[in-house]
């Protein structure tokens, strides 16, 4: 089965791009292109399914940068290949060298891309709900302007994540939210009883456009709703799974 890619035109001509689970060498559990290093899926299929990423976006597997994501709101700029950088705790990556591929993996979380076409600067952000409310997309636009994007120039797309229908929290995670600002309550929905509705992407875009940003978009992809498609942590916790896979975004000057 070949890959199955989701693009945006926003981000054209840079290429990226938000792969989807079909098209790759994984079974079971992770049956499909799960390119996450830290599950228990066989690390020669993991590499496997790598390189047909690389493939795709025209660099060799070791041109692929990743960090060891930790919901934070952390930001590494790279200069160089540098395979260290896989033990690296942080959640985003910007550069402005050609040739290097930034990625993220996700399975639910929010992947984003973001290019400042014109200024040779490009981004790869992980981030989950803690990223997002301790400010890792902002940091991220910082440090894209560190390297001389204009951030009134970036565009970002939020990838395939978990969508506010899917996800449902409790009222501590409310009080998290409305205790950095009273105004976050639009994020959520009521639930049954006491739980709660979250909108991530909702959430993430808000984020991105108080920062000043220039364009931001989401997908529309939610990565519960459509299994066929996409790994999601909290669909495999709901189904008693061992493990779920990991899906990967990337992007390349």
């Amino acid at each position: 089965m070949t890959l199955e890619i989701l693009t945006a035109d926003t981000l054209s001509p840079v290429r990226h791009g938000f792969f989807t689970r079909r098209g790759g060498a994984s079974s079971g559990v992770y049956a499909g292109l799960n390119c996450g290093g830290g599950s228990g899926d066989q690390s020669e299929i993991v590499s496997i399914n790598r390189a047909r990423v690389a493939e795709a976006m025209n660099a060799a597997p070791q041109l692929l940068m990743g960090v060891h994501q930790v919901h934070s709101a952390d930001v590494v700029t790279v200069t160089t290949p540098d395979a260290t950088l896989r033990d690296t705790r942080a959640d985003a990556l910007v550069t402005d060298r050609p040739g290097l591929v930034l990625t993220v993996l996700t399975a639910d979380c929010m992947p984003v891309l973001l290019a400042d076409i014109d200024a040779g600067v490009i981004g790869a952000v992980h981030a989950g709900w803690r990223g997002a409310l301790d400010g890792v997309l902002g940091a991220t636009l910082d440090a894209m302007e560190g390297l001389g994007a204009d951030r009134t120039a970036i565009t970002a797309v939020i990838g395939p994540c978990i969508s506010q229908r899917a996800y449902e929290v409790g009222p501590e995670f409310l009080d998290a939210f409305v205790a950095e600002d009273p105004e976050h309550t639009r994020f959520f929905a009521n639930g049954a009883g006491d739980r709660y509705l979250f909108d991530l992407p909702g959430f993430g875009l808000a984020q991105l456009r108080a920062a000043g940003i220039g364009h931001a978009e989401w997908t529309r992809h939610c990565t519960y709703g459509q299994p066929d498609l996409f790994y999601s942590y909290r669909r495999s916790v709901h189904e008693g799974a061992a493990d779920y896979g990991r899906l990967i975004a990337a992007i390349r000057l």
